[in-house]
């Protein structure tokens, strides 16, 4: 429909449609609409909702009529977040935008909720419990076992108690079977669970819900920070240093920093938590302690050599066994590429101008750095002590459950990674196993690190630090120190644990056992060295195209631009780590700046459709 100018008095308004990267449309209303409201339009032969971005003056072309206007609304500070994920992570503010869900526009008194058992806390937690009250934003830094989510709760609680509402995220779903039955033993229906594997239907429960006033705490993996929460007063970020917040897709925000932004904003309490907190955080923010597990238990250390299932690791597994107690084994995920390291001292192969890991391209004969690009022929032995061959195959999944079932005959093994867990039903099942006892062995990936609790491991063991040592990552050693404090944490909760460390390099981890600040302070000091993050910016721009000239062509053109910008680095540039995926050609420029506002200037400088540009990114494959 098309309004007759003269007949009626009509508004213009600029909208953006949702979920989608389309550029800023007019359309008319005969009535007001506030910034923000939600709104469905004709767009060709369709429908399509969007969002009032503001009044326009009338345009010198046709304008068809805005068809409806929602009972639902985006806030003020909902829009301006969206702006800042728009321009800091390189997205449109239609994708930005479609992040949130709106407000509906019932306005309920929230009454304050009670909670009648509040967790018993220890003297050390109810001091960091006050400390935290005190502070608008700060990271809570508790070692595994020492009982961060028991202040969480009783956080929460006052919240409650306050008229107040709480938003609590976890790195991802696998958390949530645990947690929900946690949270709902103190807060009841108050509290519900979100995630993207929840239906649609349960979905509209929930908003339901959160606007009938029933709802005051929101909990799941990122996406629950965009939930429509009014009177927010609380945004905890528990295992904050995992990098399932970092979204992959456009917008490619962190949902961490995203939550800080938004905590700013609403004038809501922000805590971080983590039993090993990411560089950044510990660098940028208040640190509250907890130092010491609620149940004190002994953890006895074992370093051994060697990079597959052998003889140690099998007889450990065995005499746990036989004792029917249970334990935990950690393999690495299979990465894209390989890495040559050495079976003798643990070291894996770096690049001289980036200290990170090399990777093995067996096709072309040469190790190439994915930082710089620097390549050079295969070594045939160990620059560090000589050691002859150096090794590249890593065992997966699979081939370990056979070499363990056919050593340890009855043994019942639960496998734990993304190719079994694919399902919420499966992942509760899979808990639920282990937990009644049905299960002995808890094999698996990245996955285990993910702060489940189990009382009743007794047996860890951690199986390729060396190769994540060696990843072509700055924060490879970050990376590996933090997974085997979180892989010991789980083991030893509430009796004595052994826990079984495989890695040629035992004097680096063996330094830090007990004392994972002292590894941040050291790590800082290399980080600041090597200039790279929380003292520095990067940022990756990633070109695919199904013509391999044109990506490279869009690659070198790009570099030539940002030639022109002289605080930014250009670290380097080239063909991305995996090439080829669904049929395009994949090349990557990594630059660096001192200057987060100079790196800015030069990306919207460059930025296009045919790039994608990673701010502040965690994967470079």
């Amino acid at each position: 429909m098309i309004y007759d100018r003269l007949a009626i008095e009509v508004y213009y308004y600029h909208i953006a449609l949702l979920h989608s990267s389309a550029p800023t449309l007019t359309y008319a209303h005969r009535d007001e609409l506030p910034i923000g409201s939600v709104v469905t339009v004709p767009l060709k032969s369709t429908e399509k909702q969007a969002v009032v971005l503001g009044q326009t003056e009338a345009p010198s072309f046709e304008t068809e009529a805005i068809l409806s206007v929602s009972e639902h609304c985006y806030t003020e500070i909902q829009m301006q977040v969206a702006r800042f994920i728009s321009e800091y992570y390189f997205s449109s503010f239609s994708e930005a935008i479609s992040l949130f869900l709106p407000f509906g526009q019932k306005s309920v008194q929230r009454s304050a909720f009670s909670v009648q058992d509040a967790p018993v806390l220890s003297a050390e937690q109810q001091k960091a419990y006050e400390q935290l009250l005190q502070k608008e934003k700060a990271l809570l830094f508790g070692v595994t076992g020492s009982g961060k989510t028991e202040i969480f709760i009783s956080l929460m609680a006052k919240m409650l108690e306050e008229g107040k509402t709480a938003i609590f995220l976890m790195p991802e779903i696998s958390l949530t079977p645990q947690m929900e039955k946690r949270l709902k033993a103190y807060f009841g229906d108050a509290v519900a669970m979100w995630h993207s594997k929840i239906t649609k239907k349960k979905k509209e429960q929930i908003l339901e819900g959160i606007e009938s006033g029933q709802i005051r705490i929101i909990a799941g993996a990122r996406s629950a920070l965009f939930t429509p929460m009014p009177d927010l007063g609380l945004i905890i970020v528990d295992e904050e240093h995992d990098d399932s917040y970092k979204a992959q897709t456009r917008p490619r925000y962190h949902a961490r920093d995203v939550a800080v932004l938004m905590g700013q904003k609403l004038g809501a309490k922000v805590v971080l938590a983590s039993a090993t907190p990411s560089m950044g955080s510990y660098h940028k923010y208040e640190v509250v302690k907890l130092s010491s597990p609620y149940i004190s238990t002994k953890k006895h250390y074992r370093f051994i050599s060697g990079d597959t299932i052998n003889e140690p690791i099998l007889k450990a597994l065995y005499e746990n066994y036989q004792k029917r107690e249970q334990s935990l084994l950690f393999l690495p995920t299979r990465g894209n590429f390989k890495y040559l390291y050495c079976q003798s001292c643990g070291k894996t192969h770096l690049c001289p101008y980036c200290s990170v890991g090399m990777a093995l391209h067996r096709k072309r004969r040469h190790l190439k750095c994915h930082y710089c690009n620097y390549t050079e022929a295969i070594r045939e032995s160990c620059v560090h002590c000589g050691h002859t061959p150096l090794s590249s195959e890593r065992m997966g999944t699979q081939e370990a459950i056979e070499v363990i079932k056919e050593a340890i005959e009855g043994i019942r093994i639960e496998q734990f990674d993304r190719d079994s867990i694919t399902t919420a039903k499966r992942l509760k099942d899979a808990l639920s196993r282990f937990e009644s006892g049905e299960s002995d062995l808890l094999l698996g990936t990245q996955m285990l690190s993910k702060g489940h609790d189990y009382a009743n491991i007794t047996l860890s063991v951690i199986m390729g630090l060396d190769h994540i040592l060696g990843l072509a990552d700055y924060r490879a050693r970050e990376r590996a120190m933090s997974l085997l404090f979180q892989i010991a944490g789980r083991s030893g909760r509430a009796k004595e644990a052994k826990v079984l460390v495989q890695t040629a390099d035992p004097e680096f981890f063996q330094s830090y056992l007990h004392d994972y600040e002292a590894f941040i302070k050291d790590e800082l000091s290399f980080l600041e060295m090597m200039a790279y993050p929380p003292f520095a910016s990067l940022a990756r721009i990633l070109i695919a195209h199904k013509d391999e000239a044109k990506a490279s062509k869009i690659t070198l053109d790009t570099v030539t631009q940002l030639k022109a910008y002289e605080e930014i680095e250009i670290v380097g540039h080239g063909k991305a780590p995996v090439e080829r995926i669904a049929n395009k050609y994949r090349f990557n420029i990594l630059l660096r700046a001192k200057s987060r506002v100079a790196l800015l200037k030069a990306l919207h400088a460059v930025d296009r459709r045919e790039i994608e540009i990673d701010m502040d990114p965690v994967e470079f494959s």
